[in-house]
């Protein structure tokens, strides 16, 4: 099984499709601004200007579309690696330092990510039982972007410590 991963990965198939579903969310991420822009633009009119009246779900529906943005927008920096990490060390220089510093970033995002992903399922159950106060939608519509982030995370950043290692591999043979 493992060995039939390890081909997966060096055939490209798996970067190339993680690739794919990165632009899929990236896609999806810019619907869901230009779509929220609709419920906040509705609030803005309603409150300033009184030209329609004040709608509460869209308030509802602007929290909904706000979560999901920010989860995609989350999956999409850890896959680019523009994700928020501080750095309390100088940049290493040696290749051997670059792999630590890097895969130290990584296994701390996988160890959030399983997190997320394990809990972020007992918390969509509890989502489930709920239901929003104004669109009496069942608010398992947000609260499954939790998990859904957890997984996502998981095979960005696992994949992505695969290419550091490889990287670093690649380095060490480069330079024998």
């Amino acid at each position: 099984m493992i060995i039939r991963v390890f081909k997966l990965l060096r055939s490209g198939f798996v970067g190339q499709a993680l690739e794919q579903l990165c632009n899929v969310l990236r896609v999806l991420l810019g619907v869901l601004i230009a779509v929220l822009a609709i419920p906040v633009g509705m609030q803005v009119i309603a409150r300033y200007t009184g030209l329609i009246p004040v709608y509460l779900w869209t308030e509802e529906l602007a929290t909904f579309i706000f979560v999901w943005a920010v989860m995609i927008g989350a999956m999409i920096a850890v896959w680019d690696g523009s994700h928020f990490d501080v750095r309390v060390i100088p940049d290493a220089k040696r290749p051997l330092l670059v792999l630590l510093q890097d895969g130290f970033v990584l296994v701390m995002i996988l160890a959030f990510a399983l997190i997320f992903a394990w809990y972020g399922i007992e918390y969509a159950k509890f989502g489930y039982i709920q239901n929003s106060v104004m669109m009496r939608a069942n608010m398992l519509v947000t609260y499954i972007s939790v998990p859904i982030a957890g997984v996502i995370w998981i095979l960005f950043a696992g994949y992505r410590l695969y290419e550091a290692i490889l990287k670093y591999k690649n380095r060490a043979v480069d330079a024998a």
